[in-house]
């Protein structure tokens, strides 16, 4: 169990320390007259090549935390670091560079291009980063081969099955071999068989060296990860290490 504060939430230290630092972290909407307060006073830390799960009710403040911490939006007040950058000052521009660079995004729904092959789809973001064709054509097929398809390379998504659609948007996650690889609900459209063949690779990536953030409402998902924050009502209600 890590050390926690007076407040139950686990203590975060200086961003030097961890991969990621979350710092006194709100996050408030306007709705009128009303302010709604999505995250209250989060902070928590995340070393490298930790697996951790964050699971809570719809509502409970678990997506609004997953996309700052994919820097797809900002805090309304607290100090979030990454790989040693404080990254919640950024603009709009700035963290998409840091977004393109440290994460990989794992979605429920595959977000693949019909029309492509899976080597086509994993090769987007080093296209995207200016790589030359032979170097992507390479580093893509490696991705490919990490996630036990390399014999699926020609295969669109509509010849491919729903695990291996998720396999292809795995490998696309990790071409670009990102500080943390990032999974929005992996397995929500996926048959419970499907489901604990795509925890095995998550393990399998685990021990291979990466840092896993997996983003679930589903108790059985998240205890497969070493470490689990459950979030309810905008706070860290616990913070556990399960393995």
């Amino acid at each position: 169990m890590d050390e926690q504060n007076g407040n139950g939430k686990s203590a975060a230290s200086g961003p030097g320390e961890a991969l990621i630092s979350m710092k006194n972290i709100w996050k408030t909407y306007q709705m009128g007259t009303e302010e709604l307060h999505a995250l209250r006073d989060v902070s928590f830390e995340v070393r490298r090549n930790e697996y951790l799960a964050i699971i809570g009710p719809s509502g409970s403040g678990k997506s609004t935390l997953m996309n700052l911490i994919g820097c797809l939006d900002s805090p309304t007040k607290g100090e979030y670091w990454i790989n040693g950058n404080l990254v919640s000052d950024m603009s709009d521009d700035e963290l998409a560079r840091i977004r393109n660079k440290e994460i990989g995004f794992v979605f429920q729904t595959f977000n693949l291009l019909a029309r492509a092959t899976a080597l086509h789809n994993v090769e987007l973001p080093l296209i995207y980063a200016g790589m030359r064709a032979a170097e992507r054509h390479d580093q893509a097929l490696a991705s490919l081969t990490a996630v036990e398809l390399g014999d699926r390379v020609t295969h669109r998504p509509n010849e491919l099955s729903g695990g291996q659609r998720q396999r292809v948007a795995i490998a696309r996650a990790l071409v670009n071999n990102p500080s943390i690889l990032l999974a929005d609900e992996p397995t929500g459209a996926l048959d419970s068989k499907t489901s604990i063949e795509i925890m095995h690779l998550f393990e399998k990536l685990h021990s291979d060296g990466n840092t896993i953030i997996l983003v679930t409402h589903e108790p059985e998902i998240a205890e497969r990860a070493h470490r689990v924050i459950t979030i309810r009502d905008g706070r860290i209600e616990k913070d556990e290490r399960i393995k």
